[in-house]
């Protein structure tokens, strides 16, 4: 599994890794969707994309999740199985792709928001390592 969900006081965190920057944001937003249920159901729900761009890949990695976050309030529904794509020009572009799972198809608990809180995303020499800490 690439990522693993931390206890981190009353909130949560996500330690993910991944062979390239794609991977590894891929892998924090599937530990995002992780710590808002136990159980995703491998069907059902609409895949969908959307776009986020910024000045560097920490505040790039923070708007892709926060948008995330976004989607399951305005869709009602919590994404799953995501795919990315980044590329710069002129700043960090990300292409976003998810499959909605109904809320109502699962029992979900509620993550506030994304934080800036000891964040860290470093390439290392085996790929990517990303750490986000989650309000819950």
């Amino acid at each position: 599994m690439p990522y693993e969900l931390r206890a981190h006081t009353a909130d949560i965190a996500v330690e993910a890794s991944g062979e390239s920057i794609e991977a590894v944001f891929a892998a924090v937003a599937d530990g995002l969707t992780a710590a808002h249920c136990e159980e995703i159901p491998a069907q059902g729900g609409d895949r969908f994309g959307f776009g986020v761009h910024a000045e560097s890949r920490e505040a790039l990695l923070f708007d892709y999740l926060d948008e995330l976050i976004y989607q399951r309030d305005v869709r009602e529904v919590l994404p799953a199985d995501h795919e990315v794509r980044i590329h710069w020009k002129d700043e960090w572009i990300l292409e976003g792709y998810a499959r909605g799972v109904p809320l109502d198809a699962v029992e979900a608990r509620e993550i506030k928001a994304v934080t800036y809180s000891e964040m860290r995303l470093e390439e290392t020499d085996d790929g990517w390592v990303a750490y986000v800490v989650f309000d819950v």
